[in-house]
């Protein structure tokens, strides 16, 4: 079966985009799952989750990154670096992503460039899934990455600023499903979730009144060892298994994984 695509977007900043992304990521390899992740934002935060400053600085400069890729119009493959986990593999990011929408702007058929440099990759039978960090932004290139997905998982920060610019992620999604009309929102992942604070209650309970938009059941808690995991440049999984976190992204793992078998 070809892999499936997940795209995790938020045209806001902070809502833990990045983390619910690597994070998973790991949890779907723990389960055996073979994962692609690509990296599509230029603060390389999804890179950071994998290896050293060092090294995702290295990777930036040379030409096994997606802006490379994106830019040349070259195979995806070319640009797969090996992390130290098994079953996950990246395509790293660069800070010459800031350019993206320039070099997108003058090419043919510029909304389908990505969904066809991942054809082969998606066939290749090589992996399970494919899970897409982008940036929070609402452009050509986020256009990209959801027109080349099968899913958009949405995480959405408890907080009062959570909700803040929703109605224009949904118009924007909107908007690609005239291109990709196969494109489905899969859920949205609340993060952050601090239950002794009446808004969370708020956020959920806005949430899940809107239409045509599931809401995970398993909600993400805040949790200190994702920053530690972060500074020591590892999926927080792997860092520490017990921590609060770890386990609820692996049960969200589940989740995801048995809503599309």
């Amino acid at each position: 079966m070809p892999a499936k695509v997940l795209a995790f977007c938020n045209n806001k900043g902070g809502s833990g985009k990045t983390t619910t992304c690597s994070s998973l990521a790991y949890s779907m390899a723990e389960k055996g799952k073979k994962v692609l992740l690509l990296d599509g934002d230029m603060q390389m935060n999804l890179s950071l989750a994998y290896f050293s400053e060092d090294k995702v600085l290295n990777l930036a400069k040379s030409e096994k990154n997606i802006y490379c890729a994106v830019k040349n119009q070259k195979p995806l493959a070319d640009s797969i670096a090996k992390t130290d986990y098994e079953n996950i593999d990246i395509i790293p990011s660069s800070s010459l992503m800031s350019s993206i929408e320039f070099e997108l702007f003058t090419k043919w058929q510029r909304e389908f460039i990505l969904k066809k440099l991942l054809q082969p990759i998606k066939d290749s039978l090589v992996y399970d899934y494919v899970l897409i960090d982008a940036p929070p932004t609402l452009g050509c290139w986020v256009m990209n990455i959801l027109v080349a997905a099968d899913y958009m998982i949405l995480p959405v920060e408890a907080s009062p600023w959570g909700l803040f610019g929703l109605a224009n992620m949904f118009d924007f999604l909107k908007e690609v499903k005239s291109l990709a009309p196969e494109l489905s929102l899969l859920g949205i992942a609340v993060t952050k979730v601090d239950a002794r604070k009446n808004y969370f209650k708020q956020t959920m309970e806005t949430l899940r009144a809107m239409k045509d938009a599931r809401v995970f059941n398993t909600c993400i808690h805040l949790d200190s060892s994702v920053e530690w995991a972060q500074d020591n440049s590892k999926p927080v999984g792997n860092y520490k298994k017990s921590s609060r976190s770890a386990i609820e992204y692996a049960e969200l793992a589940d989740e995801i994984i048995n809503l599309i078998k």
